[in-house]
């Protein structure tokens, strides 16, 4: 078992590496990285592409969160499903193909947490967008939804080494926000 995880947990960090907002932007003649906030992620996508592109990425992420927390889950437990969405996270934030220079990690974790526990995944959509329409600023949903998909874990019955891998993951999109902190408490964050 042990073995088993630890080729799942390479392979998700491996796909987890693979960047779609460098992918799509690249094919419409955009470095992601040059532009607005230089963030290869959705919402920079959104910014600086459109929604078309943006949703692309922003499902793709998804996606490679979802598929290897998903196996985990299904061939062993929510605690392997978690340690998985772990592995495609950190290499969503820092892929050996990109020179260890990714993403926040956001809706790879968001991913991860759809496979591992669909109830709380919901319940983070609604976080955001609540949070988005008040604030109109997606680092503060993103931080947000960060901070309270661990008591919605505990909340809905998650056992607790799975709750603590989703910590960690959780603990690593708040780390990768630290730019993002500061702007907000400067107030020059990007707005919707």
């Amino acid at each position: 078992m042990f073995v088993g995880i630890a080729v799942l947990l390479v392979g998700a960090y491996l796909l987890g590496s693979v960047n779609p907002a460098l992918m799509v932007a690249r094919f419409r003649g955009v470095d992601i990285r040059e532009v607005g906030s230089g963030n290869p992620g959705a919402s920079n996508v959104l910014r600086a592409l459109g929604k078309g592109p943006a949703a692309t990425v922003y499902l793709l992420d998804l996606l490679k969160g979802f598929v290897p927390a998903l196996v985990g889950l299904l061939i062993w437990s929510s605690e392997a499903g978690a340690v998985a969405g772990l592995g495609a996270v950190i290499g969503h934030c820092y892929p050996i193909y990109h020179r260890f220079r990714g993403g926040k990690g956001v809706a790879t974790a968001g991913g991860a947490l759809l496979a591992v526990s669909p109830p709380v995944m919901l319940i983070m959509v609604l976080v955001y967008a609540i949070t988005l329409k008040l604030w109109k600023i997606s680092a503060v949903g993103s931080l947000v939804v960060a901070v309270v998909s661990i008591p919605a874990l505990w909340i809905t019955g998650q056992e607790g080494a799975t709750v603590a891998w989703f910590t960690s993951m959780m603990l690593l999109i708040i780390y990768r926000h630290r730019s993002n902190l500061s702007r907000i408490s400067s107030g020059t964050e990007n707005r919707f």
